[in-house]
């Protein structure tokens, strides 16, 4: 099989390649990075290709900027780019924050604008796909992901799947606090791409998220992941939910937050990207290895700082880097399957005929969230086999939660019909709808300074 990856100079993507070739080997003849940036070829696209090699594969990784040359042949396709790059997400929260509005990259306002800015490049790439691998599968990783895949099916050129691993993420962080094993937990999850709950913890036979709604506070010393919510509005609500739900629920304090930090996690990523790719460049003289131990510290201390300046008020870099140096780089044959890597392994599995797979996607609605439309891409638990992915019924949702679901939804509705339509009116009304967001006045306000200040890229919208 072929496996083509659009943004293949991204930032994760030699620790994907890496889980590939180590945990199934010879699951693909190719894998394509596409990727037309010159900076990020000779950097992470070389650093993928060399691991290729040092895992005894020379000639598995293959680098293109010629996108229909990527595309040609292909079983799979995973999506994973930034249009206008780091510097786009920057703008897409300051613009947001500077009207104390939450200025986040995948939902409000600056998702709003990145979702407007990716979703023609997108669908250009899933009309060249149709023509180019009319069979492929496309996976789609493209934040804010919910949003690009409801463009896609709406678009109805390709077969897609959109992947997050915050959801199984979250249940597994929970099997570990109630001292289950994650095998023998078994989770129900119910909402949008990160706009959703765990409802339902079963272990050992017995329901579980009574106690874990009442031992919430010992939850959160656990794990700060779920630190940052109100314990009294958790068990009010009946529900656990995952880290972005935090900017619905305390929205003031996100803003707060990063004002004290002095800096958007946009920008801190900026500058962790930029040191990665220049710390690439110069290691690459000393071997794999050591470009290696240069990416996987960096990576790792971006991971560690994630949602540190929205919860915290500050970055937690310095915590971060010095763990990370006090511990040193994992080598290249030690370095662990992290979530991201993990979830698109075993959609693969599942979709190429290994297995059955139970597993949380977006995907489209059919009967499984009664109060939204079939054709609805929802984020839910599914079985993804060979015949493909068939969303399973959930229960337990909170009212609360449906409410904010369907409001999102409405949302993501008007923005995909915007974008595919071109109609700058249309988006302002759109983002209106958003809850994060305090009307038609700001909702347009945002929409022409985010269409100044993007220029070419939205220059498409009239």
């Amino acid at each position: 099989m072929k496996l083509a990856i659009l943004g293949g100079g991204g930032v994760r993507m030699p620790a994907f390649v890496r889980a590939v070739l180590a945990t199934r080997p010879g699951t693909f003849g190719e894998i394509c990075l596409f990727e037309p940036d010159g900076e990020r070829r000779a950097t992470t696209c070389r650093l993928a290709a060399a691991i290729a090699a040092a895992l005894g594969h020379p000639d598995t990784v293959t680098v293109t900027p010629d996108a229909a040359e990527a595309f040609t042949g292909a079983d799979y396709v995973f999506s994973a780019i930034r249009v206008g790059g780091d510097r786009g997400r920057v703008i897409d929260e300051e613009v947001a924050l500077r009207r104390g509005i939450v200025g986040q990259e995948t939902t409000g306002p600056g998702g709003c604008a990145m979702a407007l800015r990716t979703i023609p490049v997108v669908l250009s790439y899933c009309d060249l796909l149709s023509r180019c691998s009319p069979g492929a599968v496309l996976i789609n990783f493209t934040n804010p992901a919910g949003l690009i895949t409801q463009a896609i099916a709406a678009q109805g050129k390709v077969r897609a799947v959109g992947v997050c691993d915050t959801p199984g993420g979250t249940a597994g962080r929970l099997a570990d606090f109630l001292g289950a094993g994650r095998g023998s937990v078994s989770a129900s999850y119910a909402g949008l791409n990160h706009l959703g709950w765990v409802c339902s913890v079963r272990a050992g036979g017995e329901e579980r998220i009574g106690e874990l709604l009442v031992r919430f506070e010992e939850l959160q010393r656990f794990d700060h992941r779920f630190a940052a919510f109100d314990a009294a509005m958790v068990r009010r609500v009946g529900a656990i939910p995952t880290e972005y739900v935090y900017y619905f629920y305390d929205a003031r304090r996100y803003v707060d937050e990063v004002a004290r930090a002095g800096a958007s996690r946009g920008q801190d990523v900026l500058r962790l990207n930029a040191e990665l790719l220049a710390g690439l460049g110069k290691a690459f003289g000393d071997g794999v290895d050591a470009a290696w131990s240069v990416y996987e510290t960096l990576l790792g201390v971006r991971r560690d700082t994630y949602m540190q300046t929205d919860v915290r008020g500050e970055s937690g870099q310095g915590e971060a880097r010095a763990r990370r140096s006090a511990r040193g780089a994992a080598g290249l044959a030690a370095a662990a399957v992290g979530g991201y890597e993990g979830l698109a392994l075993q959609v693969i599995d599942g979709l190429s005929g290994s297995g059955q797979r139970e597993l949380i996607v977006n995907t489209r609605n059919g009967a499984s969230l009664p109060f939204l439309d079939a054709d609805d891409i929802v984020e839910v638990p599914a079985l993804v086999d060979a015949g493909g992915v068939s969303p399973l019924p959930v229960t337990g949702l909170p009212r609360s939660g449906q409410a904010l679901v369907t409001q999102v939804k409405e949302y993501e509705r008007g923005v995909v019909e915007a974008a595919m339509s071109g109609d700058a009116g249309l988006a302002g009304v759109a983002l209106a709808q958003h809850p994060l967001v305090p009307g038609i006045t700001a909702a347009r306000e945002l929409i022409a300074e985010y269409r100044a200040a993007h220029g070419k890229h939205l220059a498409y919208l009239r």
